[in-house]
Parts: structure tokens; C-alpha cells; sequence
């Protein structure tokens, strides 16, 4: 998702030579659906999260599997009882933060008090660039739009990223929801969510997957995890999913295509994340938005592609998701294969945790997939080391 500013939220919401110990292509793109307890001589990342869900009751599980805004000009102590109560384990920053680097890195900070010391929080932001930097001021460039930087070459883009990466890094944050990697095929104008913002990287599929993973490596380089979005692209629709469920059926983007094997191809450099559309595909599932779709994500995503990492929604409390009940959003990720419930508004966060639990309490079967996907989640938080 991507509001411009202030508005966004989750989307706007690492390269193998990385100086970050990202998740082994083993991990990311093995087969580990059905994972057993490892023995105490694994000592993955996988290992480690394996034991330490295992050690884990199913409220600490779900809290895992929800991302809880904290917009520019709150209190951090709103999000105090979530943590350590309710044992939600990611935070995104959202709005229009400029209080630069000391300011956000005051906030993180104090959220980092709350949770565990051996299981901190995924930070995270959209720090895309042009009018989607939700963090400025001292210690923040002013980081140009995608379509710039689709102008530089590789190597200058890497170089560019590993710099956002480290001021990121200075104010506490470890995720950066970026790149997005969709390709514009209609007019950019038309196209709200991406073109008209020049979101993209304004090249053709495969340029855009080159600059996409030169943007992850140089994240990488500083620390920094990264989520590719929104899978499998928005550059074929008119409407903004943030903002209404009118115009958000893709009816050219295929399994076969090259817009979606540009984001196929980026998973090659480890992003930490790929972050589901909200929007709907007629050639692919056209009874589900993507972050729903079970052949989308379990079949193909997991299956095919072979990716076994985190798997986040764009926001749940987007204007595209309006028709469905807040405790069904988490619940439906969940079952469709997805880990990590992006919400941007406040109000979603107590009805997406308590649907979890409900579904969980009522479904064994539904609990294990919790279970799975809060694996996922610690795999990603031992791999960047913001768990022990």
C-alpha cells in the first residue's frame, strides 16, 4: 500500500554477499512445510525459531503474526499493553515523521522496551523514496521516487540503498517495506496505486527486477531487511486498494508472465518478506484478492516458487477490504498461507488478534498453522539477529 506521506501504511502502504546474516536460500526457498523439532545441534535460524515457538503458549504464537501501527505524533506507550500482553511482535511506523533521526530512534527505542529481551520487535516502515518516505528530517536524505532511481545504474542504486539503509538502521528500524516491484502496463497516469505515484522503477519487468534487488542488496549491506511488493504486482490496475475496492481486478497478469517472474526472479537476493496485493487476479484466483488466495500463495508462492519465508499482507484495514469482518483478516491470511498481518489502522489491531484466537482455539488444524507461520516469523528475527 502506499499513501503518499502521512496516509501510508505497510506498503505505501539481501543480497548473499550481505553484511547481515539474511535467511540461507535453503531456508527461504526449501521445503520446510512440515517442520519437526530440530535437535539442540541445529542452531539455524530455523533451528532456533523451531524451539523457541515450541517454548511459546498460542496467544505469544499469534502475536507474532500481527504488525501494529504507531502513526507520526503518538505515544509509544499506546502500543505498551499490545507488546507485553498480547505479545505482538512487529510495529510499523507510519506518517509523517520528521523528527529525524534522534526522534524515531527515541520511539523505537522505547517499543523495544517492552518486548522480550531475547525476542525484540520487527521494526518497520515504507521508506520507498518521492512520495512515499514516511521518516525525515536530521539524518534522513530526501530519497528520490523509484522511477529515479530505476535511472541509475545497478551498482550507484546498491550504493544509494546501503546509505537509506544505515540511517534506517541509526533510528532503530530493521525492516524496510520496499521495494515495490510491480511493472506499469498501462497508462501511468491511470495506474493510482504505482505509475502516477512513480512508485516503480519505470523500466520493463526485468530492469525493474535488476534495480529491485540492488535496492535489497544495499539494504542489506546495512542491516537492514527488505519486502518486495505487492505480489504479484498493481501495475495493471486503476484503482489505489487503499483507497477503494473499484478498479482493483488485474485481468492481463498471468503465473506465466513477466511481471510476476520479475518478483520471482528478485527472491533470488533473500528480501526478507513478499507482501501480498490487495488487489484481485482474474487469470490467477478471481474469487480471492492475492493476500487470500490460497492457490496464490500455498500453491504457487510455496509451492512452486519454492519461497518459505515471511509472507505479509499490504494493509488489512485498507478501503479494498472493506467488505470483510476485521476478525476474519487475520484468520483468512493465515489460511491462505500468509504469516504477518500488516494493519494500518488502530481500530483493526484487537479484532484481527482476538479472530486469531478464536480460530485457533476452535480449529487444531488452524492452530498449526499459526504455528507454522510464527516460525516463519522467528526465522526472520534470529536471521537479522533482533532475536537470541
Amino acid at each position: 500500500m502506499a499513501l503518499p506521506l502521512a496516509l501510508s501504511a505497510c506498503s505505501g502502504d539481501a543480497g548473499s554477499d550481505s553484511s547481515i546474516s539474511m535467511p540461507d536460500t535453503e531456508i527461504m526457498h526449501g521445503s520446510l512445510e512440515k517442520s519437526a523439532v530440530p535437535s539442540v545441534a541445529d542452531d539455524s535460524p530455523h533451528g532456533k525459531a523451531v524451539r523457541a515457538v515450541e517454548a511459546m503458549d498460542i496467544d505469544e504464537r499469534i502475536g507474532q503474526l500481527v504488525m501494529v501501527p504507531l502513526p507520526a505524533g503518538s505515544d509509544p506507550s499506546m502500543l505498551r499493553d499490545l507488546i507485553v500482553d498480547r505479545h505482538v511482535g512487529s510495529v510499523l511506523i507510519i506518517g509523517n515523521w520528521d523528527s529525524g533521526t534522534t526522534g524515531v530512534s527515541a520511539a523505537t527505542s522505547e517499543l523495544q522496551s517492552y518486548a522480550p529481551s531475547n525476542n525484540r520487535l520487527l521494526m518497520t516502515t515504507d521508506q520507498e523514496g518521492g512520495s512515499v518516505q514516511h521518516l525525515r528530517g536530521s539524518g534522513f536524505d530526501t530519497m528520490p521516487s523509484a522511477t529515479y532511481q530505476g535511472t541509475m545504474d545497478t551498482a550507484q542504486l546498491r550504493q544509494s540503498a546501503a546509505t537509506w539503509g544505515a540511517q534506517l538502521k541509526t533510528a532503530g528500524i530493521n525492516v524496510d517495506l520496499a521495494p515495490v516491484v510491480g511493472t506499469v502496463t498501462v497508462d501511468r497516469s491511470s495506474n493510482a496505486p504505482i505509475g502516477a505515484l512513480y512508485r516503480d522503477f519505470g523500466l520493463d519487468a526485468a530492469g525493474n527486477a535488476e534495480h529491485a534487488k540492488a535496492f535489497i542488496q544495499g539494504l542489506s549491506d546495512s542491516g537492514v531487511g527488505s519486502a518486495i511488493k505487492h505480489y504479484p504486482g498493481l501495475g495493471s490496475v486503476t484503482g489505489n486498494t487503499d483507497f477503494t475496492s473499484n478498479g482493483i481486478l488485474d485481468t492481463t497478469t498471468t503465473l506465466d508472465g513477466p511481471e510476476i517472474n520479475a518478483f520471482n526472479t528478485t527472491l533470488d537476493v533473500n528480501p526478507s518478506m513478499v507482501m501480498m496485493s490487495l488487489a484481485t487476479y482474474q487469470r490467477i484466483d478471481p474469487d480471492n484478492p492475492a493476500v487470500f488466495s490460497r492457490s496464490l500463495i500455498t500453491d504457487y508462492l510455496r509451492g512452486t516458487i519454492g519461497f518459505q519465508g515471511v509472507i505479509t499482507s499490504d494493509s488489512m484495514s485498507a478501503a479494498a477490504l472493506n467488505g470483510i469482518q476485521p476478525s476474519d483478516l487475520g484468520v483468512r491470511l493465515v489460511e491462505a498461507g500468509g504469516d504477518l498481518a500488516c494493519i494500518g489502522a488502530f481500530s483493526y489491531v484487537q479484532p484481527v488478534l482476538d479472530g486469531l484466537k478464536a480460530k485457533s482455539s476452535a480449529d487444531p488444524s488452524f492452530a498449526q498453522q499459526v504455528t507454522r507461520s510464527a516460525e516463519r516469523v522467528m526465522t526472520l528475527k534470529y536471521s537479522l539477529g533482533i532475536a537470541q
